[in-house]
Parts: C-alpha cells; structure tokens; sequence
C-alpha cells in the first residue's frame, strides 16, 4: 500500500509517500498553506501515485479543500484525530482540542526514539507535546513560534527592519539588525531551556527531547537539553496512524 502523507499546517503543507517499509524519500512536496486548492494539488500530485491518503490538519478551511478533493476521486481518505488508532491512550480532558499534528508528532516520537519523551516543534507556533512511559499522551504547551516573536517587533515599531533569523555573530549586537537577532534568537533558546526545564521537572523518568519543525536546526543547535532533531517525526507519525487506519481494508 502507497499513501500519499499530508502534514497540513499553518503556515506549509509537507506531501511525502510511505508504506508498510517506511517514507519514500524519492519523493517530497511542499505548498505554502495560503495555496493550497485545487489547482495546486493537481500540479503538485501529477507525478506521483498512491493507494490512499493521511493527512493531519490544524487549518480547517484547507483541511475541506483536501477532502473534497480526493473525495472526487473516491480515494479512501483518513484524517487523523483523537479516534485515530494512536496506539497510545489519550490523558488530556478534552482530546477533540488535541491538534492533529501533535498527536502524528507524539507517534512518530515514540516509535523512533521511545517514551518517555517531549517532542519541540518549531513551527508557526512552537509546541512541546508530553508523552508518559506508558506511553500516553498528557499534553504540553503551545508559545509564538520564532517568526511571529521576531516579526511583531518590525510590524509594531517604525524603525527596526526586518531582518533574516540566523545565529548571531556576539551577544552583543554591532548593528540594529545583529541586536534584534540576538534578541530573537538567543532569547528564543532561553524561552524554550525555560519551558523543557518546568516540564520535566513534572514528568517521571529520562525524558528524550526531539526537536522538528522549520526552526529546529537553528534554535535546537546550542541546546545540549534536546536530545535530537528529527524532520520527519510528523510524518512518519502521519504514516504509521495510516497503516492502522486502513489495516484489513484491502487495499
């Protein structure tokens, strides 16, 4: 079975192919979400084939786009939530507000790294998602990601520019733009050393911490705290919910 992933978030949405072997790295797709229609998906999908498809959505207007669309085509279609077959029980008071992402990120993180563990993913907003020994999802915390803190400074001054987020050259910035990224950047790392700190300081055992998401490499990169980063926990997460979805189906 070939099933097209879809990681369908706010502010991108990833396409990869994977089976009962794993992902398929022959093949990768990638839409701003703004873009996501009809239009896009058919020039997108044109040179690939699958069976079904997995999509994990947090933007409802684009998650209907998506099911209409292979709707149509009448191809089995499974949109990952709370009813999903996670293979771990849910400890949280309300799961329907459980992100469908976060739920792919806390399978993935078990199957390729193990429990107890805290996945970081950086994204238009940085979540960290707690799952027990068990394993169980428990929750997290949700924070402005790295783009909307930087950027709210240039939208909400006259003067500081916008500037490209990379490592800073000092602590001490020797331009306006240098200071803003040392205050984006290095100030970032210290909101999330903050956050990992208050966390395992309520969980049991050896947490892993799995960094993924746009801004993983940059912010993970000087913190000894995080175990790892890995891109595709979120899709392989998306994958192996889909197996068990569509097991004994047929297809």
């Amino acid at each position: 079975m070939r099933i097209l992933l879809i990681d369908n978030s706010n502010s991108r949405t990833k396409f990869a192919l994977g089976g009962g072997r794993g992902l398929d790295d022959g093949w990768r797709g990638r839409l701003e979400t703004p873009e996501v229609c009809r239009a896009s998906l058919d020039e997108l999908l044109a040179v690939s084939s699958f069976d079904a498809v997995a999509c994990a959505s947090v933007v409802p207007e684009k998650a209907e786009v998506i099911r209409s669309y292979f709707g149509e085509g009448s191809v089995p279609t499974h949109f990952i939530g709370p009813g999903s077959p996670l293979g771990m029980d849910i400890d949280y008071p309300q799961p329907a507000q459980i992100g469908a992402d976060r739920l792919a990120n806390a399978v993935g993180v078990v199957a390729r790294h193990g429990a107890p563990a805290v996945v970081i993913d950086f994204g238009t907003a940085v979540t960290f998602d707690v799952i027990s020994s068990k394993p169980a999802y428990c929750g997290g915390v949700i924070a402005p990601g790295l783009g909307a803190m930087s950027g709210y400074l240039t939208r909400r001054t006259a003067l500081l520019p916008e500037v490209d987020l990379a490592e800073p050259r000092s602590a001490i910035g020797k331009s306006t733009a240098e200071a803003m990224r040392v205050g984006a950047v290095t100030g970032y790392r210290g909101l999330v050393r903050g956050i990992i700190e208050a966390v395992l300081r309520e969980m049991e055992g050896t947490p892993v911490i799995i960094a993924t998401g746009g801004d993983a490499g940059l912010i993970s990169d000087t913190l000894p705290e995080i175990t790892a980063c890995d891109p595709d926990v979120t899709l392989d997460g998306i994958r192996r919910i889909a197996l068990a979805a569509f097991a004994g189906s047929g297809l």
